[in-house]
Order: C-alpha cells, then sequence, then structure tokens
C-alpha cells in the first residue's frame, strides 16, 4: 500500500488513539506524553499520521507558538518495522508545505541517543546544546531546519571584499584547541590579521555546525559553539546543496577513484557543496584530503579549495574571481579574460576608433591603467574562433562604476555585441551596489555609442552616464532612490506620481534599470516554459553544448504559443515559470524576469521569418504552435535577469498564499503586481 500522510483532528478518535498507542512503544526515548496532549495537539493543527493502508505507521506532533516564528517539534515517530521507507521525511516535508510561512522548524533530542546522522539526513543543522530536565541532566542537542527565509541577520550583504568559508579544522585553529603545532595553526591565523579587516570576512556553513556537534570533549565543544557568532552564518537552499553534493560524489567516482571510499570525504564534499550554493567561490582549508579533490571542486562547483596562506597573498585575485561572472557569456562559444601585460599593442588594429585616438596614444593609455593606482578590470572579449571582438576596462570607486574603454570591432554581432556590453556594465554595477555607471572613453566605439541612448545612458561631462535604482518598490521608493544617484553628479530626477502609465513606467524601469515601479499600471504575466526551451534561451537548466553565439549574447528573444489571448499586453514584466521536472535545478521554478516588448499574431510561417534569429523554434515548432485558426503568437522580450536565487514551486505557491492572490501555472496568466514583487525579492534573496 502507499503510505499516505495525514492531519488529524481532535474527532478522529481512531486515529488519535493508533498515534498514542505508538507513541507508548517509544517512551524510553520520546518519553512519556499522555492522551490530552496528543488531543491538544490534533485540536491545535499539530498533529500529521502517517498510514500504509489501515495501519498507522507513523506520526509527527508539533506546536506553532503563536509568540515565536517557528515549528516546535516534539515527537517524530515511526514504527521500528517501518523504518527505512523515508516516512519521517514525508512527515517533515508536510510540515513544511503547510507552514511554509514560519521561519523553521526545532527539535531537540539527547546526545546521547546518538541520532545526529538522522537529523542530518533529514536537512537539520544543529544549532546547540542545552540540560535536559531529567534526574541524570542528560545533554540535548538543539536542531534546526530552515525554511529559506530571510531575517535580520541572514539578508545582510557583506562588506568585505571577499567572503571566504571556513572548515572544522581552520574554525578550531582560530577558536579552539588545536592540537597542530603552532607554525601549522598560526598560519590559519593570519586569516585574522589587522589589514585584513575590511578586505576578508570569515564564513561557516552548516556542515560545521554537524563537526562541532561531533566534537567529543564537553568543554572544548562548548568554546567553539561559544565562537561561532564571530563568523558570518551562510544557509545556502538544502535541496541545491544534495544535488550539487551528488555532483561532487560522481565526479570522485569517476575520475578519482582512489578516493571514493576515503574517510569523512562526504564530509569533506558537503563543505564544497554549501560554499557553491551560498554564491562564494573560495573555501580555506589544510585538510590534505579536500586538496586532493581541489580539481573536482572547481571543475564541478566553481569553488576555489586554498590554504590560509594563499587567502592572505592573493587576496584582491580571489576576491575579483568571485565577484565578476558575466552569466550572459554562459552557454556560448565567446569567452572573456583580462588583457595580459604588454599585450596592448596587439589589439590596436581592433580597436583603434575614431576621434583622435590613434593607435600608439590608444595602446599608451591602455598600459597606463596596468599600472594605475585603482585597480582596473581589463576585459577583452573573444568569440569562438579566439579573435577579439570587444574591450572594456572598469572599476569601481564608492557608488560609482567607471569604464575608461569601452570598444568593439568589427563583427557580425557588432550591433548586438555593443547592446549586451552596456547591459552587462549595468549588471555589474548592481552586482557591486552602485548608484551610477560612467562611460567616460573619449573614443567609445560607434555601435557603443549609438546602443546607449536607448539603455538610459545621457551626455554628462564628456563622457555617458546612468543611473542605478537596485529597488522593487512604490514609485516614492524608486524615486527617492534615483534622487539620492543623481545627486552624485548634480543633477534632478524628473517628477514621477504613482499611479503611472504602462507606457511611463517601463520608459522609466528601461532607463533607470533595474528599478521596478510596482504601484503603476505597468502589467506583469507568469510565462510556464519548458525546460528544453528556457535551456536554450537563458542556458537554464545549463546546456551541455554550447548554445547559438546570436542567442547567447543577444538581449533580445522571442517565445512563441498559440494564438489565444490572455490579456496580453505591451509593455508588461515578465516572470519565467520553468514548468516541467522535479522541483529544483531541473524545474518547477521561477528562473527570471524579462520585459515585454512585443505581442505579435500571426501565421506561423510570417513568425519565424522575422524572429528565427531571437527563437529556438525551428520551422516545424512554430507550427505546431498554432491554434485551430492556423495562427501563432509570437513573445518579443528583453533584459532578462537570471534570479540568483530560483524562486521554487513550493516558495512561489507560499508567496501566492500569503498574499491571499490566485495562481494559475498552466498557461500564460496575468498576475498582481505585489505577487511580481514577492517573488522578484524572493529571487534576488541573499541567503
Amino acid at each position: 500500500m502507499a503510505i499516505k500522510v495525514l492531519p488529524v483532528s481532535a474527532s478522529q478518535t481512531n486515529l488519535l488513539a493508533s498515534a498514542v498507542s505508538l507513541g507508548d512503544r517509544y517512551t524510553k526515548t520520546l518519553g512519556l506524553l499522555t492522551p490530552p496532549a496528543y488531543r491538544k495537539a490534533a485540536e491545535d493543527g499539530g498533529l500529521l499520521v502517517a498510514t500504509d493502508g489501515a495501519e498507522l505507521v507513523g506520526y509527527a506532533l508539533f506546536g506553532l507558538p503563536k509568540r515565536t516564528p517557528h515549528v516546535r517539534l516534539t515527537h517524530l515517530c515511526v514504527a521500528e518495522e517501518h523504518r527505512g521507507k523515508g516516512i519521517a521525511r514525508r512527515l517533515i516535508e508536510a510540515i513544511k508545505e503547510r507552514h511554509a510561512q514560519r521561519l523553521g522548524i526545532k527539535a531537540k533530542c539527547r546526545r546521547d541517543y546518538d541520532l545526529s546522522a538522522m537529523w542530518t539526513s533529514l536537512g537539520f543543522v544543529p544549532r546547540g546544546e542545552i540540560l535536559g530536565r531529567g534526574r541524570d541532566r542528560e545533554t540535548l542537542d538543539s536542531w534546526w531546519l530552515d525554511l529559506g527565509h530571510a531575517d535580520l541577520f541572514t539578508d545582510v550583504e557583506s562588506d568585505a571584499l571577499l567572503v571566504v568559508t571556513v572548515d572544522h579544522g581552520v574554525f578550531t585553529d582560530l577558536r579552539g584547541r588545536s592540537a597542530e603545532t603552532d607554525a601549522v595553526v598560526e598560519e590559519s591565523r593570519t586569516l585574522e590579521a589587522g589589514w585584513l579587516a575590511d578586505l576578508v570576512e570569515l564564513a561557516y556553513t552548516p556542515q560545521l555546525l554537524r563537526d562541532v556537534r561531533d566534537v567529543i570533549d564537553t568543554e572544548g565543544r562548548q568554546q567553539q559553539r561559544n565562537a561561532l557568532p564571530s563568523l558570518r552564518q551562510l544557509t545556502p537552499a538544502p535541496e541545491a546543496v544534495a544535488q550539487r553534493h551528488d555532483e561532487l560524489v560522481a565526479d570522485v567516482a569517476q575520475r578519482l577513484a582512489a578516493l571514493r571510499d576515503a574517510p569523512g570525504l562526504r564530509q569533506r564534499l558537503q563543505y564544497v557543496a554549501e560554499t557553491a550554493c551560498a554564491g562564494l567561490q573560495v573555501l580555506a582549508t589544510r585538510d590534505p584530503l579536500l586538496h586532493q579533490l581541489a580539481d573536482t571542486a572547481w571543475e564541478v562547483a566553481g569553488v576555489k579549495v586554498v590554504p590560509p596562506s594563499v587567502v592572505t597573498l592573493h587576496v584582491d585575485e580571489l576576491r575579483q574571481a568571485q565577484v565578476y561572472r558575466p552569466a550572459d557569456l554562459l552557454g556560448t562559444e565567446f569567452s572573456t579574460g583580462e588583457v595580459a601585460l604588454g599585450a596592448e599593442g596587439e589589439l590596436i588594429a581592433f580597436f583603434d576608433q575614431a576621434g583622435g585616438d590613434d593607435g600608439s596614444a590608444f595602446a599608451t593609455r591602455l598600459r597606463a591603467l596596468a599600472t594605475d593606482s585603482v585597480l582596473w578590470r581589463r576585459e577583452l572579449l573573444r568569440d569562438g574562433e579566439g579573435r577579439p571582438v570587444a574591450l572594456y576596462v572598469w572599476s569601481t570607486d564608492g557608488r560609482i562604476l567607471t569604464v575608461p574603454f569601452l570598444r568593439t570591432a568589427s563583427h557580425v554581432l557588432e550591433q548586438s555585441l555593443a547592446r549586451q556590453l552596456l547591459f552587462m556594465l549595468k549588471r555589474l554595477g548592481q552586482e557591486r551596489g552602485v548608484q551610477v555607471v560612467r562611460i567616460t572613453d573619449p573614443s567609445p566605439s560607434p555601435a557603443a555609442r549609438a546602443a546607449a541612448g536607448d539603455d538610459g545612458f545621457f551626455e554628462y561631462d564628456g563622457g555617458l552616464a546612468a543611473l542605478l535604482v537596485d529597488v522593487c518598490g512604490t514609485t516614492d521608493e524608486v524615486v527617492a532612490v534615483a534622487q539620492e544617484a543623481a545627486e552624485r553628479m548634480e543633477l534632478e530626477v524628473p517628477p514621477l506620481t504613482p499611479g503611472l502609465s504602462a507606457e511611463v513606467a517601463a520608459v522609466a524601469e528601461r532607463a533607470w534599470w533595474p528599478a521596478k515601479v510596482i504601484d503603476s499600471l505597468l502589467p506583469s504575466f507568469l510565462v510556464p516554459i519548458e525546460p528544453r526551451w528556457s535551456a536554450e534561451l537563458f542556458n537554464v537548466p545549463a546546456m551541455l553544448l554550447p548554445r547559438s553565439e546570436v542567442l547567447g549574447i543577444s538581449r533580445e528573444h522571442v517565445y512563441y504559443r498559440s494564438s489565444g489571448h490572455r490579456n496580453e499586453s505591451v509593455p508588461a514584466r515578465l516572470l519565467w515559470y520553468v514548468s516541467k521536472g522535479t522541483s529544483g535545478p531541473q524545474g518547477q521554478m521561477v528562473i527570471g524576469s524579462s520585459r515585454l516588448d512585443e505581442v505579435l499574431i500571426d501565421t506561423p510561417d510570417a513568425l519565424f521569418s522575422q524572429f528565427e534569429h531571437l527563437g529556438v523554434y525551428g520551422r516545424g515548432e512554430v507550427r505546431a504552435a498554432a491554434d485551430a485558426s492556423g495562427r501563432a503568437m509570437a513573445l518579443r522580450f528583453s533584459d532578462t535577469e537570471i534570479f540568483p536565487r530560483p524562486v521554487t514551486l513550493d516558495r512561489l505557491n507560499a508567496l501566492a498564499q500569503n498574499l491571499a492572490l490566485p495562481l494559475s501555472l498552466m498557461s500564460l496568466s496575468k498576475i498582481n503586481n505585489a505577487l511580481f514583487q514577492a517573488v522578484y525579492e524572493e529571487g534576488h534573496r541573499k541567503t
């Protein structure tokens, strides 16, 4: 029979009696709980049971405190003869689904029961320990399962240039009683040298909590727990971590077969997976096994496994690798890299633009930036054959991103490249928290200058500038931040009032990207898309083979569907919902947002001829999208933002429920702007 998880009400006396009977079988571990306690839990919505046919095989009894925003798990019980079937996980998942608005689930368990592996497998992490109230004053571990909500601490972004995770060995060197020699420990302690105070922040992930929990010495364990608040805590999504961990294990089994059975291998790989899913790239460790896994960590998860000394000696290089990842080039054969010192001369033929910036002056000015006191990034973009096609140089100073070079070479995709580079610079500015992008190049490429006006850039002090307004909120909130940015250049922004027309709001959102004016009349839509099409359009999920170069660098794309109208209007905002696959990296999640620029209904052949370069459908597939009228619809959209944190189906449903708003996932549907804001902010939430 299939296992079912059901809520129990106080009137279901048979199920209540069965739960009490099962609990009484395990009073030595669960403790004695009287029947009225079960009945009260049922009345309060805090009793779930798992049944196999007519047999009750497990239950979860929990409290929903009114003064604290978590679930208090009292009993998690599965009949011994039914263990190993995933029943406990089903019960926990049911609690998560029913109470997704709570911050997390708390549980306490005696340390001497040795159930750490079980709690860990269910996604819990240890959060400390207390003495029990029993006669023997036993030690109880406190366990926590985070439900993915931001709080006052997890949502704070670091001011440090580089955030580095540490494993238990380095943490012990810093905060515990290390058994290593003074010289070895000193290497770890250099991470806290005074000169690094504003450059490096140390952080930990859930695996460190598990390792601290397993310290046998009570005094040493408590000392380490007391020291945890001195480091930044990161809580990546458990589902994403589990998948990344499986990928790492599989890679080790294939390429490093001699290590596949190494003691502690999975725990080491857990550090790598959690670092990657927390959005970081550097893991500091002295562990020899982790260093043997460095290639796997980098190639599979994009994590650099380095000793503490590398962090202190190469902090700037590590910082640049972590903050600069041009996602729009991923999945194509275009590649980007820094201009090597001494290689400036060979670029003259490609980037000597009109306007008095002759070859020698170009090379001299570019070379001077490599030795300037300001840290300039000199980036060169190459096509699939290795030919340079674009050059851009940038640096940030407080709230301004300055671009002294912005050049594109003659190329069949030069116009698209110029538009993509402008958008990339804005995205880079958003990631770095700047408010102004300034292009000070005296001779930018004509393609870039021509495209800049459409992107909200304006003439300023002999160059070009654009405001970045990173706000998804009301008109007043957006204007306030825009005015703050404009004041840096002694400018004023136009007055805007709530209730802006869709057209005016769209112009403001494009000029002040990534601003979203939620109280305007600009509508929002949710668009289901299958993973195979989202992979080709957005490289999500990532493709094994390179995408079309045209698609990969284009800011405009097109998506086809049947011609039936569902209140589509232009301009508008779009949210992309990957509609198939399991919840996680392969589907059932909102992956990003776009601006809807055009809705066109015509015959499939006419649409295909017009938009072939912007779509991923073949002619036959466009024809298949047509309805009985023989016509199809093309949605032309642009400036897609892929969310740093995809919004899973569970979270999407929870956000809609919290706002008491309807949600349709079967086809393109109009959604309330409040739901758009909630999903957009969730997609950009820091972990």
